[in-house]
């Protein structure tokens, strides 16, 4: 007969929730693995590494922490976004376009990465930083926000630019998946067009 042990919890989960809580006042949910609470100082845009890459490439260094997690990348950015991305998109004129653009705001959960100075998970498609926040009660004055909400400060990215080139970023690699796919892939709605 044999018996099943499950895995050892590992004391670094205690350890990593309370750096979260101590260091930058964020909210944890124990694990394994250890969550970050969305919604109260911060949101979460989630979208395609490949998308999330070129976005980076587009803002530099003009966006707040940045986690990977597998093949997703994690935007944190100012609380209250989640709520506002749909009508973001529509004003910004991607409105109904399939984006795999999405965000966790009130109640979502994140898992939490190691913090900077803790080196490597040693778990192979474990959540990383690649942007690390700072540690400080503050950082959400860091965070990309809307320019008339209150916790967006002075020398914040601009959520509107981030979301832009997020948006057009995940459309890209929407169509250069479709591309790689082949010609069945390629059947896209048509597009019709108002003769003037």
């Amino acid at each position: 007969m044999a018996f099943t042990v499950p895995l050892p919890r590992t004391p670094l989960d205690g350890a990593l929730a309370r750096w979260y809580e101590r260091e930058l006042g964020w909210a944890t949910v124990a694990g394994p693995p250890v969550q970050l609470v969305t919604g109260l100082r911060f949101d979460v845009l989630e979208l395609p590494a490949e998308a999330g890459r070129g976005v980076l490439r587009r803002t530099g260094p003009a966006t707040g922490p940045v986690a990977l997690l597998g093949r997703r990348m994690r935007l944190l950015v100012a609380a209250g976004t989640a709520e506002e991305l749909p009508g973001l998109l529509d004003w910004l004129e991607w409105g109904g376009i399939a984006l795999d653009l999405t965000a966790m705001g009130a109640d979502g959960r994140m898992t939490a990465p190691l913090p900077p100075e803790r080196g490597g998970s040693g778990t192979p498609g474990a959540s990383v930083w690649l942007r690390a926040p700072a540690p400080g009660r503050e950082v959400e004055s860091s965070l990309p926000a809307l320019r008339s909400t209150p916790w967006g400060g002075a020398d914040a990215p601009c959520l509107v630019r981030l979301v832009a080139a997020a948006a057009a970023e995940c459309h890209r690699a929407r169509l250069l998946s479709a591309r790689t796919r082949g010609p069945a892939a390629q059947q896209l709605s048509p597009q019709r067009f108002a003769s003037s």
